[in-house]
């Protein structure tokens, strides 16, 4: 009776653990009703056009800009979408459409809002900037205006910027290593003095770059990727990565970056640790109040561990740490019991006061019959967790 009961409870959470709404920007053929949260832009999947790579920053104006980028047979050149709400997430609006703009991250720096990723899928790496709210941005032309790295194939997704020491971090990947997906990834870090501009790829100074060994985790590590700059306990930085496990546990791996940010480094003795959902993409922050460190990720409860955990994904949960090295899962915020064609996945969020505010690259049903497959989203939706310092117990709402 107790595991009904949770696994129900986890099935209203997706009702109610958000904000309430579902207001449909103009021209969404959805059921917003239906769908979890807010929906900030949808496709159907007979499109051939999927949602992947949503982000989210808050203006100093209280405005909130989310940004996705478009995959799929029929995306052609690679663009990110940019959208504003002026009412805190309650309806959205397009702002403006980027080409040459791919797995990138919004952020705020110094009054001016930024978008660093790559020029398309492995392209170069790029950044642009907006001084009106994502409605107009800079053109990466050169070595002045904003392409950073165009000497190879670079990877990334909307991960977070830091300042912290008057620099300004990021973590990326080079996409150089060995052929296929995962073993070709090498971590590294970028680095700029928080005064400089941002622009100009002298500003810049990158890392060492490490590739995998395939013997590390007992020959069943595929690779690292996503990685997130973390401004550590000691206060030291470091990069922590998805990893390419794809057993339980799943794994993160922390590499150590130096204050200077020209060398990183990995100790496979100690650099893995285990983290719920970190098979997929996921973002951390620090809580400025609580000094703890949180994040959303594609948490696999017990029920669901008989498949492939990096097609997990299904299930979105609030987990923590105060280490940085023990994650414990606090809440379930959003849970569909469909693995095949439902997920809350790629979250990025913010702070705002007690709430944490999120945007997911959502699959989920439509009128036209749901999403291609879990991976292939149809949705870009906007969530508030209310209160979520207050939501407590391990594994609380985990359908068993």
């Amino acid at each position: 009776m107790q595991r009904d009961r949770l696994g129900h409870l986890s099935i209203f959470l997706v009702i109610t653990g958000t904000v309430g709404l579902a207001c449909a920007t103009q021209a969404v053929a959805a059921e917003p009703a239906r769908v979890p949260g807010v929906v900030v832009d949808h496709r159907a999947a007979s499109s051939g056009l999927y949602l992947g790579s949503p982000s989210l920053a808050i203006l100093s104006n209280g405005d909130y800009v989310a940004s996705h980028d478009l995959f799929g047979p029929r995306s052609g050149e690679s663009r990110t979408l940019v959208f504003g709400s002026s009412d805190r997430g309650r309806a959205w609006q397009q702002r403006a459409e980027v080409d040459g703009q791919f797995w990138s991250t919004l952020f705020l720096h110094r009054e001016a809002l930024y978008l660093i990723g790559t020029s398309g899928q492995n392209g170069y790496g790029v950044i642009r900037r907006s001084t009106d709210g994502g409605r107009t941005w800079t053109s990466p032309k050169d070595r002045q205006t904003g392409l950073l790295l165009a000497d190879g194939k670079y990877h990334c997704a909307p991960v977070p910027v830091v300042v912290h020491h008057g620099r300004v971090w990021r973590a990326m990947e080079d996409a150089m290593g060995p052929a296929g997906w995962g073993s070709q990834f090498r971590a590294f870090v970028m680095s700029a003095p928080e005064d400089a501009d941002l622009l100009r790829v002298s500003s810049w100074t990158c890392s060492n770059r490490l590739g995998r060994d395939p013997n590390w985790l007992g020959g069943q590590f595929g690779g690292w990727l996503e990685g997130n700059v973390v401004v550590a306990p000691d206060g030291g930085i470091v990069n922590i990565l998805r990893v390419d496990f794809r057993q339980f546990d799943e794994k993160a791996a922390i590499l150590h970056v130096s204050p200077d940010g020209t060398q990183l480094a990995f100790d496979p003795a100690t650099g893995f640790v285990d983290f719920p959902g970190g098979c997929k993409k996921f973002t951390i922050r620090r809580d400025p109040v609580s000094k703890r460190y949180w994040s959303l990720s594609n948490y696999v409860p017990e029920r669901h561990r008989s498949g492939n955990p990096e097609r997990t994904r299904n299930t979105l949960a609030l987990v923590a740490s105060d280490t940085l090295r023990e994650w414990t899962v606090r809440s379930i915020l959003l849970y569909h019991p469909d693995v095949e064609r439902h997920a809350f996945q790629y979250v990025d969020w913010q702070f705002e006061g007690d709430d944490l505010v999120a945007v997911a690259r959502t699959a989920y049903d439509d009128t036209e019959g749901g999403a291609h497959n879990q991976h292939d989203a149809n949705f870009l939706t906007f969530h508030r967790f209310r209160d979520f310092r207050r939501l407590r117990g391990e594994g609380e709402g985990v359908p068993h």
